[in-house]
């Protein structure tokens, strides 16, 4: 009985898994524009809010400057999205699907609306909060498309770049979290007064970054949890819980020092900068595995094609060539145990990003039912959460099984 049809077999199971390399390393590279994008609006959004809360008076050469010196980055991720129009000429072999295509577009049209809203802050002609709310949409766009991207990319057997996956888009929203809260403290201390409903926003968004960092602890390595608490130990975070106190301890309607704002922005930013040295690390560590992933499939690819071309060269005769049978059946047998071996990882990683959708459908459900705005619907569940002492996740499951005559009873109060 001849081997070359099981040997076939294989040869196209490694011809895959170079395609399965090739699309991984386009998606590392799409995480990777994303991440640089949001931390260039990021920067842009806190600078403007400082600018529009103090009448144009502090903060106009920051802003400048943070647009100048995000343009590559915005350009860059408009190309690279604006690229995945094209079709391809078989759609059945594309690395994109309609969902993501969806998040594409509107991250796109999140960009193209960005040098109107641009003209009105320099005008001063929209408010500090409504500038904020713009921006934090536009980014929100595109954490939804990483988050996406970062799903479509957990490969079976690649647990080394399963779970980097899952700590990287987890850093990406702390660090969004980070960034909200630097922009709404800068606001405040800007205006020179303190708000409630601020004060309130800035609780429960410091709340959000030490959720979304616990995931992150679990899941990225012992050398950059290490390096992530050296950091928080420095005299950056120092400063920042002190400002933090100020803001949260004072009464509503209190005067605050608006010469406070630099300290406050310079004080998160080093925060935000933290974090932001955690996700080039994770970025970088998934280049490399996607690298050291495709030159494995590679090589198996290329053992695969010589026991094909040996096969053909020496047809065997009535009983198999032992050698070749061996070779086939220890080719089988590492690649079964290293599926094996890895699910576990896999199943980890992809837990954790189904929880994170969890939570995203319950704040669309409250968003759709209630009215509310994205950042209310996750304020209510995380309320909900610290009330009743239970998990986020929980609170968000219970809420998606509540039927719609519970929300029509809570618009009628």
């Amino acid at each position: 009985m001849s081997t070359a049809p099981a040997t076939r077999l294989v040869l196209r199971a490694k011809r895959l898994e170079m395609q399965a390399a090739r699309r991984l390393a386009a998606r590392i590279a799409l995480v990777d524009a994303l991440r640089e994008c949001i931390h260039a609006l990021q920067h842009e959004r806190g600078a403007s809010s400082v600018y529009l809360a103090s009448g144009g008076a502090r903060f106009a050469d920051e802003r400048s400057a943070a647009i100048d010196a995000g343009a590559p980055a915005l350009a860059g991720l408009h190309a690279l999205l604006a690229a995945q129009g094209e079709e391809s000429p078989d759609e059945a072999d594309a690395d994109v699907d309609a969902a993501m295509l969806g998040l594409m577009a509107s991250v796109l049209l999140g960009l193209e609306t960005l040098p109107a809203q641009r003209a009105a802050i320099e005008a001063r002609q929209t408010r500090a909060q409504d500038a904020i709310a713009a921006f934090t949409q536009r980014i929100a766009g595109m954490v939804r498309l990483l988050s996406h991207v970062a799903d479509a990319s957990l490969l079976p057997g690649v647990p080394s770049v399963s779970r980097p996956l899952v700590a990287l888009l987890h850093v990406v929203q702390a660090k969004e979290a980070a960034g909200q809260e630097r922009a709404a403290g800068a606001h405040l201390f800007a205006s020179g007064q303190c708000d409630a409903a601020e004060q309130e926003r800035i609780a429960h968004l410091i709340d959000a970054q030490e959720q979304s960092l616990r995931v992150f602890a679990g899941f990225a390595d012992a050398a950059l949890r290490a390096e992530w608490e050296s950091l928080q130990l420095g005299p950056g975070m120092v400063r920042l819980e002190r400002q933090r106190r100020v803001l949260c301890a004072a009464r509503p309607g209190a005067a605050l020092d608006a010469d406070t704002s630099g300290e406050w922005f310079a004080a998160a930013s080093e925060r935000i900068g933290a974090l932001g040295t955690m996700e080039a690390a994770l970025v970088r560590h998934l280049r490399m595995e996607c690298a050291r992933y495709a030159s494995q499939a590679q090589q198996e690819l290329e053992d695969s094609e010589g026991l094909l071309r040996r096969l053909r060269e020496q047809p065997p005769t009535a009983e198999p060539l032992a050698g070749e049978a061996a070779a086939l059946r220890e080719l089988l047998h590492a690649q079964s145990e290293r599926l094996a071996r890895t699910e576990v990882e896999l199943q980890a990683a992809r837990r954790a990003l189904s929880e994170r959708k969890v939570i995203e459908r319950a704040k669309g459900m409250l968003m759709a039912r209630l009215g509310l705005t994205e950042e209310a619907a996750f304020r209510a569940l995380q309320k909900a959460s610290m009330d009743q002492n239970r998990r986020l996740l929980d609170v968000a499951e219970a809420t998606l099984a509540l039927p719609d005559l519970a929300f029509a009873r809570v618009k009628e109060i």
